[in-house]
């Protein structure tokens, strides 16, 4: 039941969206027992976002929310392969990308809870 959000400071063409989406859900199987087959992704691009007191052109804040938990060498792991995507897709600098992560004990899907 993972969750990834993104929000960018640049904008997404639909093409590009297709492309992150597809390797976002291949890149979640970094962490144990997570696939795409529950996987949900969001876009919010154009959104602003300042580091450092500064208005960023490109940058990124990344949400990964999955139901239990995993090992810090797994989301050390999803981060890597995060950034090297938004880098390589929206050409946002990986130190300009933060990856935040959300263990969730309860998950409800389909009317009802895991």
């Amino acid at each position: 039941m993972p969750f990834i959000g993104s929000k960018v400071s640049v904008e997404i063409s639909k093409e590009k969206e297709e492309i992150i989406k597809t390797k976002l859900g291949k890149a979640i199987e970094l962490i144990p027992g997570k696939s795409e087959t529950f996987l949900m992704v969001g876009f919010e691009d154009g959104y602003s976002l300042y580091f450092a007191g500064e208005k960023l052109e490109k940058g990124a804040f990344i949400e990964v929310k999955i139901f239990g938990k995993a090992s810090k060498d797994a989301y050390a792991n999803l981060t890597a392969e995060i950034c090297k995507i938004y880098e390589e897709e929206l050409e946002i600098p990986q130190n300009k990308i933060y990856v935040k992560y959300e263990e969730v004990s309860d998950w409800g899907w389909n009317g009802k809870n895991f």
